[in-house]
This record gives C-alpha cells, structure tokens and sequence, in this order.
C-alpha cells in the first residue's frame, strides 16, 4: 500500500509488506523535515531471518540515505539488539557495500539483501564485536544458542 500520510516530524511517503524467501517483511519510507530544511530520507524496514539462531525474531532495521546518495553510501543502524559478530552494540553494522566498497550503481535492495546476507552468514574474519567472532570461530554450537536466546530475550 502506498501512500502519503503526516506522521510525527516525517512525511511517510510510501509502506508496503512482502513475503520472501527471507521472511516477512515491512518497509516504511519518511521523509523528515526540519522546518523548510529537508533531511535525508530514511527507511524504518524489519524482517525475520529463517534458518539461522536468529528465526523467529523480527529485527528492525533503520536506513537513513544521505541528501548527496546515491553517492554516498545509506546509513544502516539495528534498532533491535542482537548477538552477532559484525553488529556492535549501538547496532552499527560491518558490511563493505556501505563503506568503501560502495558505488552509486548500487539499490537498497542489494544494500538489505548483503545485511541479510551477513545476518545468516556471519563475517568472523571482519568483525565489529571480537568476542562473539572468536566464539563463533571456536563453539559454533554456544554461539548459536546465545544468539537464539539474546533472540527470544530482545526480538519478539
């Protein structure tokens, strides 16, 4: 459903739900203002991921594109904590599309896929969080059950 509605300080400017492969999901797309100053856009998106220690949570996602993008690369936070090696705690996300292996050419959709990638398919070699990496690396078994209960704990 798409549509333009007033919410809070943002603008949605258009919502929509999908089931994939990946789960269900849920996109919002704002347009913030501040005055007769825009902001970037951002997208508020969450899905659950199957097949990993993390099915069964629904984590929430925020993208925030910057006003020179597609240039520059969209921000990505995790607003739903989760035990994973290349997501830290203030929900900072390692993924190389949204550093220097960005390029204009590039779609959020391959920029949510690459997350959900990564979400599944941790990056133990390029970690954020060394701890879980290790652990990772090390028990695989331990690593799983503390991430499928940090998901029980703080994604449903």
């Amino acid at each position: 459903a798409l549509g333009v509605e007033r919410r809070d300080v943002g603008l949605v400017v258009g919502e929509a739900d999908t089931e994939g492969a990946a789960g269900p999901q849920r996109f919002r797309l704002l347009r913030r203002s501040q005055g007769r100053q825009p902001l970037p856009l951002a997208l508020h998106h969450h899905w659950t991921p199957r097949g990993s220690p993390y099915e069964g949570g629904i984590f929430f996602l925020d993208v925030v594109f910057p006003l020179d993008y597609p240039f520059k690369p969209p921000m990505v936070t995790f607003k739903t904590r989760i035990y994973h090696c290349n997501v830290d705690s203030t929900g900072a996300v390692s993924l190389e599309i949204l550093k220097d292996g960005w390029s204009p050419a590039l779609t959020i959709s391959k920029v949510l896929l690459a997350i959900k990638a990564i979400i599944t398919n941790p990056d133990p070699y390029n970690p954020l969080v060394e701890s879980i990496a290790r652990l990772y690396l090390t028990d695989r078994a331990k690593h799983d059950e503390i991430a499928a209960e940090w998901t029980l704990r703080f994604a449903r």
